[in-house]
This record gives structure tokens, C-alpha cells and sequence, in this order.
């Protein structure tokens, strides 16, 4: 019985991942030939939709199909998008994905109080949910620590650490895809009779979810503490000064590799070439612990703010006097907006 039942989960898992992976090999020429940034929009709502949908036609786990298409198409994201349509889909899939998670636990929240009384007094529903989180934790260690212990030994350790391993191991909060996996269980069997032990599924998941949240949750910070591997909140600003100024050195190099080769006006070059010096020359600055000297009036960022504001008003007056179409209108607004919003972030 136990291996019949380990056998269909793999076939259920691996076939998932199957449709997952041929979806995914399906959507991405797709999406490498969309300009339209709104239309690629829909595409990437739509998908995960469509390998939930293929995965229960083809009785497989239709969330195991989410999640390798969602993990191959994002893998190669960079590759297949525009810049215009990362940006879309960062603010979009921000809110859808808030929007869903708020839906998800309003679902089970509203349904527990009934599932729970609907249990048999009889049934010893904690302690099952104490166990299920254990068994987690429990296999999350024994696959974290051994594979670790392989990849530090390929890199050439001579003895595992564990402080690695051990974070991962215990930062494995479960969230809301075990919820929408137990939600996605069908109401009735085959044969129409509702499906026995569905309601007892969504307790534990759910027991599981706010015991996972709770201990594992407010012990992870100790726990990174005490392995000795928190970064200093300097660590990751200094990490991005550093990476501004790898770009713009890049940058630079290019440039220089466009001037000998004359594919652009001097003047064009000239300007190009003093922009990413100055660039440099203030992360360096920043890297070094130095400050640029205090100009007698408005610093470049402080002018460029006050420009970008000025145009923003002027913007709205043309379109108030019927000057501009609200299209003109808000092509202009973007460009605007991407502008202050790239001010505000170099603060």
C-alpha cells in the first residue's frame, strides 16, 4: 500500500514537472517574439493558469506544473523580455501576487473555524500537525546538510561548515504554495462521493503553515546570528556601489571600443565619455569613504529633480489647456516617471 501510494505521488510529481517543462518550452519562443509589453503582460498571467489547467487534463499535479514552468520561463526572462516589459510586469506581478495570497488565506481562513468543528472530537489533529511539521524540518536537514557537505567538498573544503546549511535548512517557512496545493485537492473521488480526509488535509497544511511560521520564523534570526553569517546592513550598499561601478567602467570600455572604431560623432562620444566619468568618479568616491567636495549651489541630482519637476508641471498645463492628447499625454508621463523614480533611487 505504502508503495503504491510513493509510486503514484512520483508519477503525479515527475509528471507535473513534465508538462511544466513542455509548456514552458512552448511559451518562451512565444514570448521572444512579443514587442507589445501589455501583451506579454497577459502572456505570463495566462501561463500559469494554462500549465494548471494542462496538468489536471493530464492528471498529473497541476502545481508542480506552475511551478517548473514559472521557474524555466523565469530563468530565462532576461533573455526573452524587453526592458519596457520587465518593468511592467515588476509592478504588475507585485500586486497580482499580493492579490492572490491575500485570496488564498482569506479562503482557508474562512473555511477553518467549520473544518476544524466538523473534525471528530476524536481526532488528534494537533498533535498530527506537530508531527508533519517535524517530518518537514527533519527531511529538509537530511537533504540540505549532506548535499552541502558534497558542494563544499567539489570547491575544494577540507572540512563541511555548517553555519550554511544550517540557516537553510531551518529558513524552509512554508507558505502559500503547500496551502494552494491542499486547496487545489478535489471536493468528490471518482465516483462522486466526497473526497474522506479532505478537510483533515487542509487543517494540517494550514497547522503546518503558522507552526512553520511561528518556530521557525522567530527563531531564524538567533539562529543567523549565532552561525555567524548576517550581513551588516552596509554589507548590501556597498555591494550595489560596487556593482554601479563594474557597470559603468563596462560602459566605458565599450565606449572606448566605439571611438577607435569612429561608429559614432566625437561630440556624441565626448558627452557619453564625460557622463560615466562622472559616474565613476562619485561611486569611487563612495566606495573610498570620500566626499565629492559641497558645490557653491545645487548639486547635478538636486538640479536634474528640479528640471524633472518643472517639466512635469508643464506637462500637466498642456494637457489641461487641450494642447496634448491624454495618449501624448501619458507617453510623456512614463518617460517622466522613470526619470524621477531613477533620482529618488541614487539618493
Amino acid at each position: 500500500m505504502l508503495l503504491h501510494a510513493a509510486g503514484q505521488f512520483a508519477v503525479l510529481a515527475v509528471g507535473g514537472a513534465a508538462v511544466g517543462g513542455v509548456l514552458a518550452a512552448g511559451v518562451i519562443p512565444v514570448r521572444r517574439r512579443i514587442t507589445d509589453p501589455v501583451l506579454e503582460t497577459v502572456l505570463a498571467l495566462i501561463t500559469p493558469y494554462a500549465a494548471f489547467v494542462l496538468g489536471e487534463a493530464a492528471h498529473v499535479s497541476p502545481v508542480m506544473a506552475v511551478i517548473v514552468a514559472g521557474l524555466v520561463i523565469g530563468a530565462r526572462r532576461d533573455r526573452i523580455t524587453t526592458a519596457q516589459t520587465r518593468l511592467q510586469l515588476h509592478s504588475v506581478y507585485g500586486t497580482v501576487i499580493f492579490l492572490l495570497e491575500s485570496v488564498v488565506f482569506s479562503l482557508i481562513g474562512l473555511q477553518l473555524p467549520t473544518l476544524i468543528r466538523d473534525l471528530s472530537r476524536a481526532e488528534a489533529w494537533p498533535a498530527e500537525a506537530l508531527a508533519v511539521a517535524g517530518t518537514l524540518i527533519v527531511i529538509r536537514i537530511l537533504w540540505v546538510f549532506p548535499l552541502s557537505a558534497v558542494i563544499q567538498r567539489r570547491d575544494g573544503a577540507r572540512r563541511p561548515s555548517w553555519p550554511v546549511p544550517a540557516v537553510v535548512s531551518w529558513a524552509g517557512a512554508r507558505g502559500v504554495v503547500p496551502l494552494a496545493a491542499a486547496l487545489s485537492i478535489p471536493l468528490t473521488s471518482a465516483s462522486g462521493a466526497p473526497l474522506p480526509r479532505r478537510d483533515l488535509i487542509l487543517v494540517l497544511a494550514t497547522a503546518v503553515i503558522v507552526v512553520s511560521l511561528i518556530v521557525q520564523g522567530l527563531t531564524l534570526e538567533p539562529l543567523v546570528r549565532r552561525a555567524g553569517i548576517a550581513r551588516p546592513p552596509g554589507d548590501a550598499r556597498h555591494e550595489e556601489t560596487i556593482a554601479r561601478l563594474r557597470l559603468a567602467e563596462a560602459a566605458l570600455a565599450r565606449l572606448d571600443e566605439l571611438a577607435a572604431g569612429d561608429c559614432a560623432a566625437d561630440d556624441v562620444i565626448d558627452r557619453a565619455r564625460a557622463s560615466l566619468q562622472v559616474r565613476i568618479g562619485h561611486t569611487r568616491a563612495r566606495i573610498d569613504g570620500s566626499r565629492a567636495p559641497e558645490p557653491d549651489g545645487l548639486t547635478d541630482q538636486e538640479l536634474r529633480r528640479d528640471l524633472n519637476a518643472t517639466e512635469h508641471a508643464e506637462l500637466a498645463r498642456l494637457y489641461d489647456n487641450g494642447t496634448i492628447s491624454q495618449a501624448t499625454r501619458q507617453q510623456l508621463q512614463r518617460g517622466l516617471d522613470l526619470e524621477a523614480a531613477r533620482l529618488n533611487e541614487q539618493r
